[in-house]
């Protein structure tokens, strides 16, 4: 196995310059299904706990279904008028998003048009973040060594990772600071507004990147009609690729954002274990991440991607069993890392593919559209699903039976992917 050479200096400027928009998308994502129970009582007050959890996991959730709009219109742009501007236009929507769930004043002040409010921050950083994971894979992919895209791209999902150990080591420290009430009213609003002065940081960052020689050196950069005209006709990709990513996003949504909820309302563990290991989970999967990329650049992104994706489906329900009906800390950190690894390995192999698998003159917006729908049917309704499971089937390992769903579509997809002949 060769190993990667370090990045270098000028290239290594660059990377973390186009992934910086990457760390603000999952640092809000990860805040919102965090406080997910605080969302609930400022936002969506209700007698039923249940109903009110459930209509802001639905909230949380709606964003998603702005993905696959957002990565239609946006990708189409990025393509079309090029890579760099396109990040600065997603980064702009996401931090408009964001600000108005950090200021929006609460049910018990302004009534019905609290929520609408909320919903309507979670539907700009839907839609923005539907292109923006598409664009800066598609970005680093075309700015790689020879040779090394696998370990380049992987440091996207790297970046995410960075936002979920700060998010949650910022949320570990409000619950050291503040009394549990002190949250509940306004503390949860701290780690939102921390975001929102992070963002003219990241926004001068990216206005400072370049256009990619590849982008650069095609003739014909196709409107977005043509866009629109190849993405039908390639539709099957499309689909073929969206089931790719299944495993990826459920698995992710899984141990990252619902852990902490998890662990407090189903295991009946601290909050402070749940983001204990939150923590470890990031740390566990930003040191896989582009060690597996690294790999993939060997051995080749298909045995990765069956090989992880057969993991997932044989071990992750047994695993929640063996959690679930014995819960402790120890245990849940177990079980986290282990998912972490899957995951991570599974992940670093297939964003890399995706930027391989689809056509060159629409890769943004393939990448987007596939990795979006994905994320709305799988990954963003995940919470959701999780305690939704929970609640009808009455076992508290059944999320695990969504995850080995999202793992056979995903092992179905890639012998699909990979035994027809590429163009």
């Amino acid at each position: 196995m060769s190993v990667s050479k370090p990045v270098s200096s000028p290239k290594f400027s660059t990377v973390m310059r186009v992934i910086s928009g990457n760390f603000m998308e999952m640092y809000d994502f990860f805040l919102f299904g965090f406080y997910a129970i605080h969302i609930a009582n400022v936002f969506f007050p209700s007698s039923d706990k249940f109903a009110s959890m459930m209509m802001t996991l639905m909230t949380f959730g709606a964003g998603f279904l702005m993905r696959p709009l957002g990565a239609i219109v946006l990708g189409a742009y990025v393509d079309h008028v090029g890579r760099r501007k396109g990040l600065i236009l997603t980064l702009s929507l996401m931090a408009l998003g964001t600000a108005l769930i950090a200021f929006v004043p609460g049910y018990a002040r302004i009534g019905y048009l609290a929520p609408f409010l909320v919903l309507v921050g979670r539907l700009l950083q839907g839609f923005s973040a539907g292109v923006e994971l598409g664009g800066v894979s598609v970005y680093l992919s075309e700015i790689a060594t020879p040779g090394k895209k696998g370990f380049y791209v992987s440091w996207q999902s790297a970046s995410q990772q960075v936002a979920i150990v700060f998010a949650a080591a910022l949320g570990f420290s409000l619950s050291a600071w503040l009394t549990p009430s002190q949250i509940s009213s306004w503390g949860w609003r701290i780690p939102f507004f921390i975001g929102c002065m992070i963002v003219p940081v990241l926004f001068m960052l990216r206005r400072s990147l370049q256009e990619t020689e590849s982008f650069l050196q095609r003739k014909h950069h196709p409107t977005a009609s043509e866009i629109f005209h190849s993405l039908l006709e390639h539709w099957e990709l499309v689909v073929a690729c969206m089931f790719l990513v299944a495993m990826s996003t459920a698995a992710f949504y899984m141990i990252t954002v619902y852990t902490p909820t998890f662990g407090e309302n189903v295991l009946k563990l601290s909050v402070a274990d749940s983001l204990a290991v939150t923590v470890c989970v990031g740390l566990s999967n930003f040191i896989w991440l582009p060690i597996m990329g690294s790999l993939s650049d060997t051995v080749g992104r298909r045995p990765l991607l069956i090989f992880f994706a057969t993991m997932m489906i044989l071990t992750v329900f047994p695993a929640l069993t063996w959690l679930t009906h014995n819960p402790s800390f120890n245990k849940m950190l177990m079980v986290e890392l282990w998912l972490s690894f899957i995951y991570a390995s599974y992940h670093a192999a297939m964003v890399v593919a995706l930027t391989e698998l689809m056509p060159v003159a629409v890769r943004t917006t393939g990448f987007s559209l596939a990795f979006s729908l994905a994320t709305a049917l799988f990954g963003g309704f995940t919470p959701a699903i999780a305690t939704a499971l929970i609640k009808v089937t009455g076992e508290n390992s059944a999320p695990g039976l969504w995850v080995m769903f999202a793992g056979l579509c995903s092992l179905v997809a890639t012998f699909f992917l990979y035994s027809k002949p590429r163009q």
